[in-house]
C-alpha cells in the first residue's frame, strides 16, 4: 500500500476510461463493463486480498477514502478488515432481526439455495429434474450450513462441512463448493451481505485434492466381440447394450431413443439428450451401421409409446439396468466404458484422423472459433468407422477401409 495518497479527483473519477485506477494506499477505482466499483487492496500473512467498498456513484470518492483510511489502520494494527467488517455486518443483522424476526429466515442458506437453483433451472437439462445440480449441496452443505444466515458462511465453516469428503469424493466435493458459490452469488444479488472470499478461503484451508479420480472401468476392445455375442437373442436391456456398443453413445441417448429420431442410417439425437449446457448444445447425428440398424429393427418389436427401450411398467429402462446386467455377469467393466473400448480400438486398429475419432464419440474438437468455420460433422467418414467397428464386434472378418489415412502404413 506504499505510495502517494489521493491521486484521483472527483472530476477524474467521472471521466476516467475503462480499467483499474489507483488512488493510493490500496484504494482503487475499477471502471469495468459490469459497472464502476471501489476496491480496497491489502496484504495479510503475505497474501494479497481485495474487498469491495461499494459501487460508484452510490459511494463517492470521499466516502471510499474514508473507508480505506479506516481499513488501513486495521491492517497496520495487524487486523483483517474483512473479518472486522463481517463482524460489523453480523451485528447489524442481529439488530435487524431484533426488530424483524422474519429478516433472518430470508437469509438462511436453506432458503437461499432452492431460490438459486430455481434461477438456474432454465440453463439445466430437463430443468434440473435429475437432481445433479442440487444434489451435492443438498447432501453435503445444507445439513451443516443450512440454518446459517449467508453472512455467517465463512471459509472456515465451509471447510469444516466439506473436509470429510474433500479427498475421498473429490468430484462431489468440488461440485458442492461450486454450487455453494452460486448460492452465495445469488444472495449477493439480493443485496444480502456475504463474505466474498469465503470460497477461496475454504479451498485454501482444505488444500489441494490428492484423491485421483477413477475412470469408469472399460472392457478391452479385443474382448468386446465375445461379450457382444453373449447379448444376442436377449431382451430389451441386451438390445440396448448392443446399440450402445455399436454407436459409442452415452447411456442417456440410448435409453431415450425414439423411432422418430431415426431416418434410414441416420439417428439424430436431440440436443436435450446430448451432454453439454442447455442452450449451447446441438443435435448430434449418429451414423448407424448395418448391424446397428438390425438392432433397431429388433427393438421395434417391443417398442412402446415410441421408445425403443421401454421400462417394464412405464417410461424407459433405468440408468442402472444395463450396469446391473454386467454386474450379474461379474464383469468389472460398465456400459459407459464401451466408449473407451471403441476409442482405443480406433487408435490401435485403424489410422483414422483424430477429428473423426473424437467426433464419433460426441467430443467437440478445436476452439469455438475453429468450430465456427469447420461445419462438417464427418458423417460419411464416421459411418465407415462405425461399419468397421460393427465388423469387429460381430466377429466378421474386417474389410480394408481407408479413412483419410496418412503415411505409408
Amino acid at each position: 500500500m506504499a505510495g502517494a495518497l489521493y491521486k484521483l479527483t472527483a472530476a477524474k473519477v467521472r471521466s476516467v476510461g475503462p480499467g483499474k485506477h489507483s488512488d493510493g494506499g490500496g484504494l482503487y477505482f475499477y471502471r469495468l463493463a459490469s459497472g464502476d466499483q471501489w476496491v480496497f487492496r491489502f496484504t495479510i500473512s503475505g497474501k494479497r486480498r481485495e474487498m469491495g467498498l461499494g459501487g460508484y456513484p452510490g459511494v463517492s470518492l470521499a466516502q471510499a477514502r474514508e473507508m480505506a483510511d479506516a481499513y488501513r489502520s486495521i491492517v497496520k494494527s495487524g487486523g483483517n478488515p474483512i473479518e472486522v467488517r463481517s463482524g460489523e455486518r453480523a451485528q447489524a443483522a442481529a439488530d435487524l432481526i431484533a426488530n424483524d424476526p422474519n429478516a433472518r429466515e430470508a437469509r438462511l442458506l436453506k432458503n437461499i439455495a432452492p431460490e438459486a437453483f430455481k434461477a438456474r433451472q432454465a440453463q439445466l437439462k430437463d430443468d434440473g429434474r435429475a437432481g445433479r445440480w442440487y444434489s451435492p449441496i443438498k447432501t453435503h452443505i445444507l445439513p451443516s450450513l443450512g440454518e446459517k444466515p449467508v453472512e455467517e458462511i465463512t471459509g472456515t465453516v465451509i471447510a469444516d462441512a466439506l473436509r470429510p469428503i474433500w479427498h475421498t469424493k473429490t468430484d462431489v466435493a468440488r461440485k458442492a463448493l461450486t454450487r455453494l458459490k452460486a448460492c452465495l452469488s445469488y444472495a449477493s444479488a439480493k443485496r444480502f451481505e456475504i463474505d466474498r472470499h469465503a470460497i477461496d478461503d475454504a479451498r485454501e484451508l482444505l488444500g489441494k485434492q490428492i484423491h485421483k479420480a477413477q475412470n469408469i472401468p472399460s472392457m478391452n476392445w479385443r474382448d468386446v466381440p465375445a461379450f457382444y455375442q453373449s447379448l444376442e437373442g436377449g431382451g430389451t436391456v441386451q438390445l440396448a447394450l448392443q446399440l450402445l456398443i455399436l454407436t459409442g453413445l452415452r447411456s442417456r441417448p440410448i435409453r431415450f431413443a425414439r423411432l422418430d429420431q431415426i431416418n434410414g442410417n441416420t439417428w439424430t439425437v436431440p440436443a436435450e439428450l446430448v451432454k453439454g449446457p442447455r442452450g449451447k448444445t446441438d443435435d448430434f447425428r449418429a451414423p448407424l451401421s448395418a448391424e446397428a440398424m438390425r438392432i433397431v429393427q429388433a427393438a421395434k418389436e417391443t417398442a412402446r409409446d415410441g421408445y425403443l427401450f421401454p421400462g417394464v411398467r412405464k417410461g424407459v429402462i433405468s440408468d442402472a439396468s444395463m450396469s446391473r446386467h454386467m454386474e450379474r455377469l461379474e464383469l468389472d467393466a460398465r456400459p459407459h466404458g464401451f466408449r473407451a473400448s471403441f476409442r482405443t480400438w480406433a487408435d490401435e486398429a485403424t489410422k483414422t484422423d483424430y477429428e473423426i475419432k473424437e467426433t464419433a464419440i460426441g467430443h467437440k474438437v478445436g476452439s469455438a472459433v475453429s468450430r465456427a468455420y469447420q461445419r462438417s460433422d464427418y458423417f460419411d467418414e464416421r459411418l465407415l468407422l462405425a461399419e468397421r467397428w460393427a465388423e469387429h464386434v460381430t466377429g466378421i472378418r474386417p474389410k480394408v477401409i481407408h479413412l483419410r489415412e496418412s503415411g505409408n502404413g
